[in-house]
């Protein structure tokens, strides 16, 4: 069994558009699908966590979301106004989007297909962790286990994102590489929430990286409206019966630590893991808590299945 095989990025059509995957592990391990959040592209599951995931067992999957990084770029949707948004969240008055979640979820499953991936384990990350859910509530066949970090149900009672944090989201993108080098580290700070060394000792590396495998502001944007387009999942939550762990900062800043709780109660039998000083990010020195949750959980899925 070969855990750290590991097969450069290709591209794979699925549901209509092309997305840019790649697969770290045996190839007869069990798959594990890691879809990311708002903006980020799949480099942001480090290379080492997949690696580390790989190395318990299984055949990690990572894939640029639509609108992002090597995958597709659509069309349409204009820039987010703060006037949308308060009139989103005082009048409920709902914000167009060209695709919704449920979109991104259809892709994960047309990738899973060109994958010849029956089902699998699908562990999201923010939005990531949205568009995860949609598949356990659209497609729960396909799903072994689901593993949901730092996300939400999209319930409008989860308390709003810090100021701090609300700012990154409306800033307009920046207009030079060293602007935008600046700023993922500014960002990550906010995210972050305290020192860690070790990632901001990466941030500069990250940050060419995925500029040079290109960016995409008006996708950010398309995916912002797709969130915000697609309302609660609260109540169809409740039909999710897959195994399921919510794994959530306690200083999150912008989706609060009630975002987690709030999807641990939406769903029957969840389990919750609190990670103590994490915010919004997945910061080196709490690989180990998050990776041992992701595994155990997982692997006991598996088990329970068998």
């Amino acid at each position: 069994m070969n855990a750290l095989a590991h097969q450069p990025p290709q591209i794979a059509r699925a549901n209509g558009i092309d997305i840019c995957y790649e697969i770290f592990g045996d190839p007869n391990a069990e798959p594990m699908l890691l879809i990311m959040g708002l903006g980020a592209q799949m480099i942001h599951w480090d290379d080492d966590f997949c690696r580390q995931l790989a190395a318990r067992g299984f055949r990690v999957i990572r894939f640029d979301n639509r609108d992002i990084g090597k995958s597709s770029k659509l069309s349409g949707g204009k820039r987010l106004t703060p006037l949308e948004l308060l009139k989103m969240r005082f009048l409920r008055i709902p914000v167009a989007a060209p695709y919704k979640i449920r979109d991104m979820a259809e892709d994960v499953v047309g990738l899973m297909d060109a994958l010849h991936v029956k089902s699998a384990h699908l562990v999201g990350a923010s939005m990531g962790g949205m568009i995860a859910q949609e598949v356990a509530i659209l497609f729960p066949q396909r799903v072994r286990s689901l593993t949901s970090i730092m996300s939400t149900t999209g319930d409008p009672k989860v308390p709003p994102p810090s100021r701090e944090a609300s700012a990154l989201l409306m800033a307009p993108p920046p207009a030079t590489k060293e602007e935008y080098f600046e700023r993922f580290a500014q960002t990550w700070k906010v995210l972050r929430v305290g020192s860690f060394p070790e990632d901001e000792a990466l941030d500069r590396s990250r940050a060419e990286r995925t500029y040079e495998r290109g960016l995409n502001p008006a996708g950010v944007g398309r995916q912002l409206r797709a969130i915000l387009a697609s309302g609660s999942r609260k109540e169809r939550l409740a039909s999710v019966k897959v195994p399921t762990l919510v794994i959530h900062g306690t200083v999150d800043p912008l989706v609060r630590p009630e975002g987690g709780k709030f999807t641990a109660a939406a769903i029957p039998g969840a389990k919750l893991l609190m990670i103590e000083g994490m915010g919004h990010a997945l910061p080196i020195p709490m690989w180990p808590q998050i990776i041992d949750g992701i595994d155990k959980h997982a692997h006991a899925a598996s088990a329970k299945a068998a």
